[in-house]
């Protein structure tokens, strides 16, 4: 059994399983992986170190063409605090336009963080969608006012994440199992993946039966041999519990976290006008610093780093290989759709 869907045919992959957007952290080699292995991987948003976002995501586009020949997409934060994201909107496209492999495989971007709009707005964007390359644009939607600005703003899909997903969240703390539902009945045509959550073969069941395409992984793609996450930060993942994870105020809003020094200490503003509110305190070394905590955890300081990790954590107990999992999360996806199917009479 082949599971088809309307995302696996935009997409052109194999399995309706997407790698989740985990900027700042480097994704080139798990994006590999997922990609030849059916899925779809996904180059973060990566400014770490102190290098420049732009010539890193190009390099990682070259890398990945050159290791496979699959479909693959990357990740732009479009966030108020992330100042590369315009430079980005505006020359990652014309690098792919300039680049017919590039091209010929990048099939997907999704923003994040911040409006759809920026990309959409992009003449280098539109001159990449016109002339055929079949790149789709699919925007976060954590909150169901969100996935209306990215309906009017003209996306080609939306990726739903509930508060169960690792990484930036919305303040609505709304699950994925009721924002699914919330938005498949307000937009029941447009393709969803959904995402915050999803680790198991039952997870993508459960996605299929509510309307989505595809699940986006995070967490269970952390723990994995291919991924270049720190083995420390891996080895969070196999004994942890769900509720071993945090929400609090991160760089772009809500984020969680895996509960550790740096989580514990910071609090969770209420809602966007108060997140502006210390935006506007903030100066440029407290900006630095926070970053700092970034850079600790991809050089494995997992006590003192914001470590992303969400609620999925609490169903994943062991540390295996990309097609391992998927094969495994598809094959028993099928018999789960089955079983379900066997109940009606």
């Amino acid at each position: 059994m082949v599971i088809k869907t309307d995302i696996t045919e935009m997409l052109g992959i194999e399995k309706p399983i997407v790698g989740a957007p985990m900027g700042p952290f480097y994704t080139t080699e798990l994006s590999i992986a997922i990609s030849n292995a059916g899925g779809l991987g996904v180059l973060s948003h990566t400014n770490l170190l102190g290098k420049s976002s732009i010539d890193e995501l190009k390099l990682n586009m070259e890398r990945v063409v050159e290791h496979t020949d699959k479909p693959f997409g990357f990740n732009i934060r479009t966030a108020r605090m992330q100042p590369d994201a315009p430079t980005l909107c505006r020359k990652i496209p014309k690098f792919i336009m300039d680049n017919p492999k590039i091209k010929e495989q990048c099939k997907y971007i999704i923003t994040s963080a911040g409006s759809p709009k920026m990309i959409q707005q992009s003449k280098a964007f539109q001159k990449l969608k016109e002339s055929g390359s079949g790149i789709k644009h699919f925007h976060v939607a954590p909150a169901l006012w969100l996935a209306d600005k990215c309906v009017q703003a003209g996306c080609d899909g939306l990726v739903v994440t509930g508060t169960e997903g690792g990484g930036h969240q919305s303040y609505e703390k709304v699950s994925t199992l009721v924002l699914a539902q919330q938005v498949k009945d307000k937009y029941p045509d447009i393709p969803l993946i959904l995402c915050g959550g999803f680790a198991t073969g039952r997870g993508l069941a459960a996605a299929l039966t509510m309307g989505a395409g595809a699940i986006a992984m995070g967490s269970r793609f952390i723990a994995t041999k291919e991924s270049e996450f720190h083995p420390k930060y891996k080895d969070i993942v196999p004994p942890a519990k769900a509720e071993d994870t945090i929400l609090v105020t991160g760089f772009l809003g809500p984020i969680r976290l895996w509960k550790n020094t740096y989580a514990l200490n910071h609090g969770l503003v209420e809602n966007k006008e108060e997140k502006i509110a210390e935006e506007q305190a903030m100066t440029a070394e407290m900006l630095i610093e926070d970053s700092k905590h970034y850079e600790m955890t991809y050089g494995g300081d997992i006590d003192n780093g914001a470590v992303l990790l969400g609620q999925s954590i609490g169903i994943i107990d062991s540390i295996e290989t990309v097609p391992h999992i998927m094969d495994t999360i598809v094959s028993d996806a099928e018999k789960y759709l089955k079983d379900a199917n066997s109940l009606i009479k």
